[in-house]
């Protein structure tokens, strides 16, 4: 969005139209579908004239927000464009609980795939900056897996304002996943119930469009630069580059494990600022299996060797992690951590979904569906997992916290507990995007707090402190 002439003006308003012509079709679309609210159970549908007023409501509010949005178009500046298109996402996203949670998924992917999202033009604060592995990071949140597993809206999101965005998991051949449903929303806890099973368009669609960004992020690192020589710091959303990890999966029917990763490590790597090894997902057989002692070591030896037979630049490989379960017992932490000590693993991933069923979501609606539960509740369960990696790994391991984060005083105590880094999901699924620029201010107002002036500084300081 620009803030000055008549260009930079009129793209606010072209992408509004779009918007409003997507909502359009989205809801004619709905009203011919069942719609169920949170609450309702599965066979409960809204009645026709329901539908239609939802229809007009979302219809109207799109529409609204354009309008109400006009008189800042073309004379605000980019913060003040930014800061209203946040607050214009948050007026709209309660609507996308009346479409069904894949169904909702998809339309925001579309949406943020054709730039129809707030674009961040604000520069996040400079306690929130933080370098692992030797990449820069603008701020540690970031956008988990299972959101956008085929790649399709990387620019976008990226532009909302995350840290950065892992994409996938990504299989080597296509796989339709589950039959739905397999998404299922326990809305009185903010958490979700899923069982997609690893759906995916497979590694050369994923690597296609990572390849197209790839070439866009080197043309902006060539031509970004400061000649006068300012300590100006570049908004998420001007930032262009970002940093993109890709979450590599094995095929449901697939024999050889390994096999399908190294195939992920050839094909994907080279678009990659990072790789991740996914061998906790609940949705696919087999598969965490992987985690024991014997398994991990023999994968992640063949792995690394795959990455480094590779021929790389200046800047090496990018870092290898792996994704690890929350239900696991202390032994099976105790193992994983010997296993990346020893082959110096670059991170963990900590944590998947959790198959168990915490007492806050028992005998709520869906929640004795199958598969793996993310939001809240998890948000316990994976920081005790956490705090005892952080220990076993002495430190010496980055660690990536991710498990139902809704708050940047979640997102501190990931930080505070021994991660490096965080990722949400659930709660973006939820909230949308007007959810990210309060949780980066809130942390950085917890770090403030106390006292700390870094990311770096609060790393473990849980342990520090006992």
């Amino acid at each position: 969005m620009g803030g000055g002439g008549g260009g930079g003006a009129s793209q606010p308003w072209r992408k509004a139209r779009q918007l409003w012509q997507l909502a359009a079709r989205a809801t004619s679309y709905s009203t011919t579908s069942a719609m169920h609210t949170p609450t309702e159970s599965a066979g409960r549908v809204l009645p026709p004239k329901s539908r239609l007023t939802w229809r007009r409501l979302l219809t109207g509010s799109v529409l609204g927000s354009v309008i109400a949005g006009g008189a800042y178009v073309g004379t605000s500046d980019e913060a003040t464009i930014s800061n209203w298109a946040f607050q214009g996402a948050s007026l709209l996203n309660p609507l996308f609980k009346f479409f069904e949670p894949e169904d909702a998924h998809r339309l925001a992917i579309w949406a943020a795939a054709h730039g129809l999202v707030p674009k961040e033009m604000r520069p996040d604060p400079y306690v929130l900056e933080v370098t692992v592995w030797g990449r820069s990071f603008s701020n540690p949140v970031g956008l988990a897996a299972g959101f956008d597993k085929n790649a399709e809206a990387v620019e976008g999101l990226l532009g909302l304002g995350f840290g950065f965005v892992e994409v996938g998991s990504v299989t080597p051949i296509p796989q339709e996943g589950n039959p739905r449903p397999r998404v299922f929303r326990v809305p009185e806890q903010g958490a979700i119930i899923n069982r997609y099973g690893f759906n995916s368009e497979g590694i050369v669609a994923v690597a296609k469009r990572l390849g197209a960004q790839h070439g866009k992020r080197r043309l902006a690192e060539t031509t970004r630069g400061d000649p006068f020589g300012s300590d100006t710091r570049i908004a998420p959303g001007n930032a262009g580059a970002g940093v993109i990890g890709v979450n590599l999966g094995k095929n449901k029917t697939s024999e050889d494990a390994a096999a399908d990763y190294v195939q992920g490590v050839h094909t994907l790597s080279q678009y990659a600022d990072y790789l991740v090894i996914n061998i906790s997902s609940p949705n696919t057989p087999g598969l965490r299996k992987l985690q024991g002692r014997k398994q991990l070591q023999d994968l992640i030896k063949k792995v690394l060797a795959a990455r480094d037979e590779m021929q790389w630049g200046e800047a090496g490989p990018p870092p290898l992690l792996v994704k690890i379960a929350p239900d696991l017992s202390k032994q099976d932490l105790a193992d994983i951590a010997a296993v990346a000590l020893a082959l110096r693993l670059d991170g963990l991933v900590v944590t998947n979904t959790t198959v168990s069923r915490p007492d806050s979501v028992l005998g709520l609606v869906h929640a004795d569906e199958t598969g793996g539960l993310s939001g809240k509740p998890l948000f316990n369960i994976a920081n005790e997992v956490l705090r005892d990696m952080y220990v076993l790994t002495k430190g010496k391991i980055p660690l990536v916290g991710c498990g139902g984060i809704s708050s940047g005083e979640d997102a501190y105590k990931k930080i505070r507990a021994g991660a490096t880094l965080v990722q949400l999901y659930t709660a973006f699924a939820y909230e949308g995007p007007a959810m990210l620029p309060r949780i980066k201010a809130d942390l950085a107002a917890c770090l403030e707090r106390d006292g700390f002036k870094s990311i770096r500084e609060a790393i473990g300081a849980d342990h520090r402190s006992c």
